[in-house]
């Protein structure tokens, strides 16, 4: 039973800052309203596919909105897709999405539990699959429940209609994956469910499943598509303009101050908790020159460290790249790598390679054409610069503004 706690209102503020839609509004208010008299919680459910094993910042945004209902006490389900996450979720492909196997799956899921407690309550989130019960339904279950949603609902989805008039396939099995989605809503009876922008026609699908069933349709709440470091693209490790949870504290510090001014204000309201009022006086206080965009971007970078990894590996972070990237310094730490002596030279694109400070040739050679390594202070910028590899040589390689390495030939 829940205790007494925020007013009706005053939760509605908290809980609707950052959200883009809300079906409906005033479905929640009567709720919480409901749940305040009989002295009961919300069900709130959020699913994440388990498709890739690290989250980002992206995903922290609706995270950070489970984390907001579970401190007013309601019951926050995070729903780990084992059986969607082997349909793979079509939403905003332009082809079939490539299937996982259940080994990829359940690998990637225990990748997930780990990382959301970071920012959630391990003793009062609550994990499931939905394979449970999805991997329970018969064949005879899966015609009754496909037989509540009709094609032309499906066809209402922007990415299914785009496909269709383009001539590009769409598998059939695409089309269980709403109703899949939407049927995790039903066997969880949930009062909320959240999603980004992206998942609207998704968790109306499950509203609308819900009320045919004769179950109260759940409220939809859905948050922004967190821009990237790049501030143009979704923020996507595919297109690495990501921050990832689990990034080391410096290297989290060191891309959030790569943000620029201008999208900082939107990392302030969708990765902070930080209330609309306080972020309209951190603008004030830039535009009237009382502080400097700079100075408020570090205590962004500090908040969202030290949310994620503790405020002492927030502060160390800081000072590590007050010291690399304001004074210009090599940091007291750096990583010793040793590589095979040669006699003859080698080039440095093999080097950063071998040294593990770029994952293939290709990319290695295009950090140097971009000015992005520099070998004992100097930028190199010629792909077939080479370094001698003879025993005993040593040498300090930087790639970009926040990896260092002594590379020594032995």
């Amino acid at each position: 039973m829940r205790q007494a706690g925020p007013s009706v209102t005053e939760q509605m503020d908290l809980l609707l800052k950052g959200c883009v839609d809300v079906v409906r509004p005033e479905d929640l208010a009567a709720r919480l309203t409901a749940a305040h008299a009989e002295g009961r919680s919300l069900t709130v459910k959020v699913g994440f596919d388990p498709s890739a094993p690290d989250l980002h910042l992206g995903h922290t945004v609706v995270i950070r909105k489970m984390r907001h209902f579970q401190q007013l006490g309601h019951r926050v389900v995070f729903l780990i897709g084992d059986f969607t996450g082997l349909i793979g979720d079509p939403t905003g492909k332009k082809a079939t999405r490539p299937q996982l196997t259940r080994e990829q799956v359940a690998a990637n899921a225990e990748t997930y539990k780990r990382q959301i407690f970071k920012l959630l309550d391990p003793e009062t989130t609550v994990i499931d699959f939905n394979a449970r019960w999805l991997g329970a339904l018969s064949s005879e279950d899966w015609i009754r429940l496909t037989a509540k949603v009709t094609l032309a609902q499906m066809l209402e989805r922007d990415d299914f209609s785009r496909r269709l008039d383009s001539g590009e396939p769409i598998s059939l099995h695409e089309l269980l994956y709403p109703v899949a989605q939407a049927y995790d809503s039903v066997a969880l009876k949930a009062d909320v469910e959240l999603g980004g922008t992206d998942q609207l026609f998704n968790l109306l699908v499950g509203r609308d499943l819900m009320g045919k069933l004769g179950l109260p349709p759940q409220i939809v709440m859905t948050l922004p598509l967190l821009e990237g470091l790049d501030g143009v693209e979704k923020m996507s490790k595919s297109l690495g303009n990501y921050v990832a949870v689990e990034d080391p504290p410096e290297e989290m510090f060191g891309k959030l101050m790569s943000v620029s001014d201008t999208l900082m204000w939107r990392y302030w309201t969708l990765c902070t908790d930080r209330t609309p009022a306080e972020i309209d006086g951190l603008k004030s206080a830039v535009s009237s020159g009382v502080r400097h965009p700079m100075d408020v971007k570090f205590e962004l970078a500090r908040q969202i460290t030290a949310d994620l990894h503790g405020a002492a590996e927030a502060a160390s972070a800081e000072t590590h790249f007050r010291a690399v990237h304001q004074r210009r310094e090599v940091p007291q730490e750096v990583a010793d790598v040793t590589l095979r002596s040669v006699p003859e030279a080698v080039q440095v694109v093999k080097v950063l390679v071998m040294a593990e400070l770029a994952p293939t040739n290709a990319e290695a050679r295009r950090l140097v054409q971009q000015g992005g390594v520099r070998i004992d202070g100097e930028t190199v910028r010629d792909p077939f610069a080479t370094l001698p590899g003879t025993r005993g040589t040593s040498c300090l390689v930087q790639v970009g503004k926040r990896r260092f390495a002594r590379v020594t030939f032995d």
